[in-house]
């Protein structure tokens, strides 16, 4: 990991409306520290679009400062907030060779030619495209129109880049190619990013820590293995990965587990997350790979249910199933070669451990 050579980032109480009434990001308080890859995910109209554009100085906050470096920025106009900005669209010049698009930056800034073309070739080298100089826009495929994107970005060395789905219009194999690559460009180069994305696997796979935006609130801030174990509530758990849910009520809490009776009566012990008294509707999270097909006498839980689907998907098969009245409880089955009697219509019982189950605020 290459030292940390990045901007701190605050946004301080900020809250942004369009129409005057509305408020499509409510009081955000976040702290970014110097070098940290962070990623804003949430679903369209969430707000964190919104957020990179107040950062970036194409949106006035409505309310509260931003800081770039202990400095409040809301009056400073965009080009002059130092930078760097990648964009869907890529927004390439087209009449403009790879190698002048990445010196236009550096024209604006008055630099000389031979320190311009010593940038150009480095930035064009960093993404493994120094003999693409000469080409045009259009002579390149998406993904590497996206590299010249990045390498644009970088090439006047910010302290900060900004990234607005860097990677919405590349195909499933080529993004995956690029979440990769440009996660090893910050890992080399520690500047700060921020990155916008409704991605979740995007997400977990790049960032430092994670901001799930729902409804312009930060719904949970974490690295991306906390948000996936321990999500703090129902939105979390369901907007992150793959994700089973059982509804009940709370009828007896020890400590930090507690016993919830779900609703066609059966009972099950859970990991006590955001529910405070018995009593209290919740909903439970269980993962699918953290259910056992053919339980051991250790689990907590075993339940009983229908195999309702069977497909095979070489590293694992998904069963679905209907469990306690939930005819969409999916079991990931590792491909470890056994032969297992399932088929569609037996009835199977299932095993999971307390630990994996959490009791979170019920979904509406």
């Amino acid at each position: 990991m290459a030292e940390n050579r990045g901007a701190s980032v605050k946004y301080d109480s900020v809250q942004k409306s369009y129409d005057g009434e509305t408020l499509v990001v409510k009081k955000l308080n976040l702290d970014i520290p110097p070098g940290e890859f962070l990623t804003m995910l949430g679903p369209s109209g969430s707000g964190k679009t919104t957020c990179l554009m107040m950062l970036a100085g194409f949106e006035p906050a409505t309310y509260g400062e931003i800081y770039l470096n202990e400095k409040p920025i809301n009056n400073v106009p965009p080009h002059k907030r130092g930078i760097g900005m990648v964009f869907q669209n890529y927004a390439l010049f087209p009449h403009m060779s790879v190698a002048e698009n990445l010196a236009f930056p550096l024209q604006l800034r008055k630099m000389g030619k031979a320190e311009q073309e010593e940038k150009v070739k480095r930035a064009l080298d960093m993404v493994q495209l120094g003999n693409f100089g000469n080409r045009r826009p259009a002579q390149l495929s998406g993904g590497q129109q996206q590299r010249v994107a990045v390498a644009r970005a970088l090439v006047f060395d910010p302290e900060l880049v900004l990234m607005d789905e860097p990677l919405g219009a590349l195909d499933k194999q080529l993004r995956e190619q690029m979440q990769y690559e440009i996660k090893h460009i910050h890992e080399r180069l520690g500047v700060t990013v921020v990155y916008v994305t409704h991605d979740q696997t995007e997400a977990l796979t790049m960032s430092d820590r994670v901001a799930v935006f729902n409804d312009g609130v930060v719904q949970q801030l974490s690295e991306p293995s906390m948000l996936y174990e321990d999500p703090k509530n129902s939105f979390v758990a369901q907007f992150i990965g793959e994700n089973n849910k059982l509804s009940g009520t709370v009828t007896e809490i020890r400590g930090s587990e507690c016993s919830v009776k779900l609703d066609d009566g059966t009972i099950i012990i859970a990991d006590k997350v955001n529910v405070d008294n018995v009593g209290d509707r919740t909903t439970i999270s269980l993962r699918p790979e953290r259910v056992e097909i053919v339980p051991t006498d250790d689990h907590a839980n075993t339940i009983t249910g229908t195999i309702e689907e069977l497909i095979y998907l070489g590293d694992h098969i998904r069963v679905r199933m209907n469990v306690c009245g939930n005819d969409e409880f999916v079991v990931k089955v590792r491909n470890r070669g056994e032969r297992w009697d399932l088929h569609e219509g037996k009835q199977q019982t299932i095993g999971f451990a307390a630990g994996d189950c959490k009791a979170l605020d019920p979904v509406a």
